[in-house]
């Protein structure tokens, strides 16, 4: 490739050699060592490997006239092309769009127009059934991974374009995720970071509590349309550690990845624990999770019986973290403090304050439950291409609504009750669907739980119970019913429960509570 486009794709600003801690430096430090595999096919890319189909990759994106600052939509599954054009958007300075692969056409037509992106590369089957999402769009490039379809370009044959240039990053691609859409439209999160110092003691504080050495093995199981997986592919690069992709999340392949690649760090939401604790134990205990140091969970409540479970079963090294992609990372609570403070969320990371308000913006004294107000470094203050957000969101202090409902107890430890808008209202008396939850995931025959309000003519309100039992167990309604009542007050409750095959759940693993309410409040208005 000549010079100019290489100056095109990465100023005369930006690296001319190796940044410590990037792709590039590991290239040259560990070029032999495995950077990225899939559990499930094998395959595997070096640091050297990696490194030079980003380049390949960078230098075909810049002819197509890719520059720093553009938007590009990946919309790839758990994969080693992930890894290999996130680093090579690195290198051009564009921002990475993760994007959900379940998104229909339509729901493509809408980021792409409200992000003002410039070009997708995915991995659909049937790239062909995204045109009429382009409709309108000015692309500088639309690259298909897998297959062959007009209008795309083939992923292999850009790295084949030879050339031989090289690209230097200064630091991870800027990520761009769209909020999962769960009341109106989806909203784009992008963060411009300051390097101040009140936010790099920020980021160094959440880095250092998560990170491990260039002897580490991190197993990504979170979606690389979720700030988590992307996060964590960051990470383990960032230390020249090895990473390990798991495509479609199944507890066996999981157990079978550990026991293979001698996992030593994973990331997890509460229903791939619960999926893996649904197993027969004699299955768990037939693979070698000994080499696990740190495990960490978080994107829902996670109930005290499925931590022990972790801790006895994975090892007492269970870390939980509490955040939002609008505000970064906000708590963590350490291995060593599950057993001193059960059900909380931990101590907040170095320079975030919470204030815990009632529904009038009060501040409540300490130990009393409210909505989580929260101010990180990190807090957006509008969405992408968006006004500025409006002071029932974002306060004049800078503090950021979380939509969460929580305390915090005299030793600082966050507690969150449940989300605001899940909040059922009984008669007048606030209940919090965690709480049931928590009760009915106590029955040894429950895998996981969701609790909604539906209307009720007298009460307002009235508590529904859905029951996704585990593999081989048996449970009426009646049974779970029972088991409720010895340990939840009368209005608490749930009036009816179903048990149901599956759950609705988004690609995170988080429950659609919304599609369990929907048929219920067709035609009517929810106060909470």
């Amino acid at each position: 490739m000549s010079e100019s486009v290489t100056q095109h794709a990465a100023p005369a600003a930006g690296p001319r050699e190796p940044v410590p801690q990037t792709l590039e430096y590991w290239a040259q430090q560990r070029p032999d060592a495995v950077s990225v595999a899939e559990a499930e096919s094998g395959r595997t890319l070096t640091f050297a490997e990696r490194n030079a189909r980003a380049d390949r990759l960078a230098a075909a994106l810049a002819r197509r006239g890719i520059v720093a600052g553009d938007i590009v939509v990946v919309r790839i599954h758990n994969r080693l092309e992930w890894a290999v054009v996130a680093s090579a958007l690195a290198k051009l300075g564009a921002r990475l769009l993760g994007m959900n692969f379940r998104l229909t056409a339509p729901e493509v037509k809408f980021v792409l127009n409200d992000s003002g992106s410039v070009a997708v590369i995915c991995d659909d089957a049937d790239p062909a059934a995204l045109l009429p999402a382009f409709e309108g769009a000015t692309l500088k490039a639309a690259v298909s991974i897998d297959a062959d379809a007009k209008g795309f370009e083939r992923f292999d044959a850009l790295l084949a374009e030879g050339g031989d240039a090289r690209f230097f990053s200064a630091a991870d691609p800027q990520m761009v995720i769209y909020t999962s859409g769960t009341t109106g439209l989806p909203k784009g999160v992008t963060k411009e970071l300051q390097r101040d110092a009140i936010t790099l003691e920020y980021m160094m504080d959440v880095r250092d509590r998560r990170s491990g050495g260039a002897d580490s093995v991190y197993l990504v199981t979170m979606p690389m349309h979720h700030g988590s997986g992307p996060a964590q592919m960051f990470g383990a690069a960032r230390i020249g550690a090895k990473a390990v992709m798991v495509r479609r999340y199944e507890p066996l392949v999981v157990l079978e990845a550990i026991e293979k690649h001698r996992v030593t760090h994973w990331t997890g939401v509460p229903t791939m624990y619960k999926r893996m604790a649904g197993l027969p134990p004699e299955v768990v205990a037939a693979h070698d999770r000994s080499s696990i140091t740190a495990l960490s969970v978080g994107a829902a409540p996670v109930s005290d019986g499925l931590k022990a479970w972790i801790i006895e079963h994975l090892g007492d090294c269970l870390s939980e973290g509490y955040g939002s992609t609008e505000t970064g990372m906000i708590s963590t609570m350490p291995p060593e403090l599950q057993r001193k403070k059960p059900g909380s969320s931990g101590r907040l990371y170095r320079h975030v304050k919470v204030e815990i308000r009632d529904t009038d913006g009060a501040n409540l004294p300490v130990g009393e439950t409210g909505e989580i107000w929260v101010w990180t470094p990190v807090n957006i203050d509008r969405y992408l291409n968006a006004l500025p957000l409006g002071p029932d969101t974002l306060d004049a202090r800078g503090f950021f609504r979380t939509g969460d409902v929580g305390r915090v107890d005299e030793d600082g430890f966050l507690y969150i009750s449940d989300r605001a808008k899940d909040m059922v209202i009984v008669g007048g008396a606030n209940v919090y669907p965690a709480e049931i939850e928590h009760a009915l995931i106590a029955h040894p025959a429950v895998m996981d739980a969701a609790v909604i309000g539906i209307p009720d003519d007298e009460m307002g309100e009235r508590v529904l119970a859905f029951c996704e039992l585990k593999p081989g167990r048996h449970a009426t309604p009646d049974d779970l019913l029972a088991h409720c009542a010895a340990s939840l007050a009368t209005y608490k409750r749930p009036r009816e429960v179903r048990v149901v095959g599956e759950l609705p759940r988004n690609t995170v693993g988080k429950l659609l509570k919304r599609d369990l309410r929907a048929p219920f409040w067709k035609d009517k208005e929810r106060k909470v």
